[in-house]
């Protein structure tokens, strides 16, 4: 849009972009959207991973023992930990997604209850499964 600069020279201004991020204010239904997104984008990256687990299992002992290598690391371990929380989030949003298909869950206390419910519920199962995960693993060497 363009205004008249006192000067008589047009001043063009840009227009912000529509709906601009700082507008918004966050609530747990949209924090809860763009997570849904996101671990369904790292599903697609966990998945690699996962494919060359199955590769080295495979290859014999000494691929193996390279994929383990890293997949032990503190790197491997967040990446490990982040895909299977990744997997549980999406899992229960999904079942949330799946409740709105038949009509329940829309009113806003309930949407923001099951939001918030989806997130703690997938942090506490993901830390579950990766405790037990790695106690039946270091048990192996004990």
């Amino acid at each position: 849009m363009a205004d008249t600069a006192p000067q008589g020279k047009v001043e063009v201004r840009e227009r912000p972009l529509s709906p601009h991020i700082q507008i918004w204010r966050w609530t747990i239904t949209m924090a809860a959207s763009i997570a849904h997104r996101a671990t369904g984008t790292a599903l697609y990256a966990g998945t690699a991973f996962l494919v060359w687990w199955l590769l080295a299992i495979a290859s014999g002992p000494h691929a193996y023992d390279q994929f383990e290598d890293v997949a032990g690391s503190i790197p491997g371990m967040v990446v490990l930990f982040g895909f299977v929380w990744s997997l549980v989030y999406h899992m229960l949003n999904g079942l949330r997604h799946l409740a709105w298909d038949v009509g329940y869950g829309f009113k806003v206390p309930t949407a923001k209850f099951t939001a918030s419910l989806v997130f703690v519920a997938s942090l506490l199962i993901a830390l579950a499964v990766f405790w037990v995960g790695y106690t039946a693993y270091a048990g192996d060497y004990q």
